[in-house]
C-alpha cells in the first residue's frame, strides 16, 4: 500500500540520510533492518489535517510510516542512533546515521513537530473544537486504534540498546541484552484524550461515525492512488515487454548475420590457404632457379679472373718483346728486327683479342648480376606476400 504523501495536501519539510530498523515483534528484544542502506527519511505535514508524518520508501516499500503525536518521545540511545514508538503502527522504529550531527539535526526537526503538534491541539481545545487525528501509519487500522487506551507514551522506559555499527553496515545484528520492549507497557497507558477521534467508546457504549466515515475516506483514497499506481505500473511492464521482444528481434537477427559471416570466413580461410600452398611451391621453384644462378655467376667470375691473368701474362710479353726491339735497333739487325716486329703485332693482336673477350665476359657478368638483382627483388616481393597472407590467416583464425 502506498505511503499517500502525494495526496491530501501533504508536502515534505525535512529529509535525511539513515539507515532503518523495526523491532522484532516476536523476540522484542532486538532490532530487524527495514531498509537494505541508508534512504531517505522525511517529515511531511498535511496542512488539511495539521498533522506531521514521518515517512521513508525503499522502493515500492514504505518502511516508515508515522504520524507524530505530542506525546512521543525521540530517545538517543548511542552516538549515532536513536528511537521512537510508535503505538498506532504497534512498532519502535530506529534510525542509524552517519554521523552524530545528522542525528542531532532529526532529533531537533522531531521536537520542532512535536511541538507544533502539542500547541495545534492546544489551539483547537481551547477553541472549542474535538481535534480529529486520523491513524495513518502504515500498521494502523480501526480495531488497533480502539485497542489504544490512554496514556502518556512510555519510549523512554526500558529502551534497547542500539545496534552496533556493524548492524548499521550490514543490517543483520542481533542486540546481546535482555531488555523488554518499550510496547510491552504502551498499549494499556494512553490517556483518552491522545487516542484516535473515531475509537470506539465502551464506556458509553455508542459509536461515533463521523470519525469512521472520515477514516473509511482517508483508506479509500489511499486505494484508489495504490490503484492508479497498479495500473501505471502494468502499463510500463507491458511497455518493458515490448522493449524486450524488440532487443530478443534484433539479437536473434545479430546472431543470424554472424553465422554468416563466420560461414563466409571459413571459406576465405580455406581459400586464403590454396593460395598459401601455391605461393610456397612457387617461391620454392624461384629459390632454385636463384641458386642455379648464382653457381652461373661463379662460373664467369672465375672465367674473368682468368682472362684478366692472361692479360698480364700477354701484356708483360709485349714489353719483354719491345724491349728485344730496342735492343735489336741498336744493334742494326734488320732481319731480327723484322721478325720481332712481326712477332710483335701478331702479339698486339693476341692482345686486342684477349681484352675483347675480357670485356665480353665483363658485359655477361653485368647482365647476369642485373638478373640476380631482378630476381632477388622478386624474391623479397614475394616473401612480403606471403608475411601478408600469414597475417590475414593469422587474423582471421583469431576472429
Amino acid at each position: 500500500m502506498t505511503s499517500g504523501k502525494d495526496t491530501m495536501g501533504e508536502q515534505p519539510i525535512f529529509t535525511c540520510k539513515a539507515h532503518v530498523f523495526h523491532i522484532d515483534p516476536k523476540t522484542k528484544r532486538s532490532w530487524m533492518p527495514a531498509s537494505s542502506s541508508a534512504v531517505s527519511v522525511s517529515f511531511f505535514y498535511d496542512s488539511s489535517r495539521s498533522l506531521y508524518r514521518i515517512i521513508s520508501v525503499e522502493g515500492q516499500k514504505a518502511v516508515i510510516n508515522s504520524t507524530v503525536t505530542h506525546n512521543m518521545t525521540f530517545t538517543k540511545t548511542s552516538q549515532k542512533f536513536g528511537q521512537w514508538s510508535d503505538v498506532r503502527a504497534n512498532t519502535v522504529y530506529g534510525l542509524g546515521f552517519s554521523s552524530e550531527a545528522e542525528l542531532q539535526k532529526f532529533i531537533d526537526k522531531f521536537n520542532e513537530v512535536k511541538e507544533a503538534t502539542r500547541t495545534a491541539i492546544s489551539k483547537a481545545t481551547s477553541n472549542g473544537g474535538s481535534v480529529v487525528t486520523p491513524v495513518t501509519s502504515a500498521n494502523a487500522s480501526p480495531i488497533s486504534a480502539r485497542a489504544a487506551t490512554a496514556a502518556p507514551d512510555s519510549s523512554t522506559d526500558n529502551l534497547l540498546e542500539p545496534p552496533g555499527n556493524s548492524l548499521i553496515s550490514t543490517a543483520n545484528t542481533k542486540i546481546e541484552e535482555d531488555i523488554p520492549h518499550p510496547r510491552s507497557h504502551s498499549i494499556s497507558g494512553i490517556q483518552s484524550n491522545e487516542s484516535p477521534s473515531h475509537q470506539v467508546k465502551m464506556d458509553k457504549g455508542t459509536y461515533n461515525t463521523s470519525p469512521i466515515d472520515t477514516q473509511l475516506k482517508y483508506e479509500n483514497d489511499r486505494l484508489k492512488l495504490a490503484l492508479a499506481q497498479s495500473s501505471a505500473n502494468a502499463r510500463k511492464w507491458e511497455i518493458e515487454l515490448a522493449t524486450l521482444k524488440s532487443n530478443n528481434a534484433r539479437l536473434t537477427s545479430a546472431l543470424q548475420e554472424s553465422t554468416a559471416n563466420v560461414d563466409e570466413w571459413k571459406r576465405q580461410l580455406a581459400s586464403l590457404k590454396e593460395e598459401n600452398m601455391r605461393m610456397k611451391a612457387k617461391y620454392q621453384t624461384d629459390l632454385e632457379n636463384s641458386k642455379g644462378g648464382g653457381d652461373l655467376a661463379d662460373e664467369l667470375r672465375k672465367e674473368i679472373q682468368n682472362l684478366r691473368i692472361r692479360v698480364e701474362q700477354l701484356e708483360s710479353e709485349l714489353e719483354s718483346k719491345n724491349n728485344e726491339i730496342k735492343m735489336i735497333s741498336t744493334s742494326n739487325t734488320s732481319t731480327e728486327l723484322q721478325l720481332l716486329q712481326k712477332e710483335n703485332q701478331e702479339l698486339q693482336s693476341t692482345i686486342n683479342l684477349t681484352q675483347s673477350e675480357l670485356q665480353i665476359a665483363q658485359s655477361t657478368y653485368e647482365s647476369q648480376k642485373h638478373i640476380l638483382l631482378t630476381l632477388n627483388q622478386q624474391l623479397a616481393s614475394r616473401i612480403h606476400e606471403l608475411a601478408t597472407i600469414h597475417d590475414e590467416m593469422t587474423t582471421a583464425l583469431q576472429t
